[in-house]
């Protein structure tokens, strides 16, 4: 038999090292390359008042890749709903609990190791989370329904043009994951809440005196919370007397449902549901100018798809 010598033995090995590195980086470069080649957004929408929320969010989801795209085996995921009020489904001030329940069901089924929610409730935290049907499909599901603890507020520097520091939970920076999933309606103060208004559901402090700089405050904490995918829920919309509602009359069924990597594009793009645009909504519109997204979502690789 042929001897081998050191240098020939280090040689082989090496070339052998590369080559089993070679498939793995190849791999990691395919993975890339497909998430690159993903729709930035998808827009499905119901052809009747019949269509479940969960097909709609399945169909979305699938026309951006699927939930794998966005959740992995072991991942502790933190699923941001409004459940401000003390509002049953139909009343459209909360997020609407099948496109919840949905959206738990793919993170496990991705292998997500834990799934978490909350909301700082404007009404009091128990009947709201049970009034609006989000504790059931939760606690059903396996998911973890958190009463946020005042002692998890953590002032942190937010750095924004106006908001220096701000008191924020901290569960929400100890997930792997954030979905925010926003429910599209009416507000007395902003014109309208979706995406980037749902992050002071996750802030303490006195959050009224927010309100003096409301649209740049607003600007300021979609800067420093950057949410893996954002679902915006427009199966109801509430077109008046917002954020909480409470006539049949104000609520307007679209049977729609928007998912996007840019929240700022989701939040332009609720705002067409209104007879608005993007750039008619102050707090969107200084986002686009801070580069925090693209106002003009049609820019962006969108799929839309017609459901059943």
């Amino acid at each position: 038999m042929e001897q081998i010598n050191r240098k020939t033995f280090l040689k082989m090995t090496s070339m052998s090292g590369a080559a089993l590195m070679l498939p793995a980086d190849l791999n990691h470069l395919k993975q890339n390359l497909w998430a690159q080649s993903q729709p930035q957004m998808a827009i499905a929408t119901g052809k009747s008042d019949k269509t479940e929320p969960e097909k709609l969010v399945t169909e979305a989801l699938k026309s951006m890749g699927g939930m794998k795209r966005f959740v992995g085996r072991g991942d502790v995921v933190v699923i941001k709903p409004n459940m401000a009020w003390d509002r049953t489904p139909e009343y459209a001030a909360n997020t609407n609990p099948e496109v919840v329940a949905s959206l738990i069901k793919m993170c496990f089924d991705c292998g997500a190791s834990k799934v978490k929610l909350f909301d700082h409730t404007v009404n009091d935290t128990r009947r709201s989370y049970r009034q609006s049907g989000i504790q059931t499909v939760a606690e059903n599901l396996g998911a973890t329904m958190v009463h946020m603890d005042q002692r998890k507020f953590k002032e942190m520097k937010i750095n924004g043009n106006t908001l220096k520091k701000w008191p924020v939970y901290t569960e929400l920076f100890e997930a792997d994951r954030i979905i925010n999933v926003p429910i599209a309606k009416h507000h007395s103060k902003s014109r309208l809440t979706m995406s980037i208004k749902n992050w002071m559901g996750v802030i303490g402090g006195r959050r009224s005196k927010l309100h003096w700089n409301l649209d740049e405050n607003l600007v300021d904490l979609a800067r420093f919370i950057k949410p893996t995918l954002t679902v915006l829920d427009a199966v109801r919309i509430l077109t008046n007397n917002g954020p909480q509602g409470g006539s049949l009359a104000y609520v307007k069924r679209l049977n729609t449902i928007a998912v996007g990597t840019d929240q700022v594009a989701v939040d332009s793009f609720g705002c067409t549901l209104f007879g608005m645009t993007g750039n008619d909504l102050k707090y969107v519109r200084l986002a686009g100018a801070e580069k925090l997204g693209e106002v003009n979502f049609n820019k962006l690789n969108i799929k839309k798809v017609s459901v059943s």
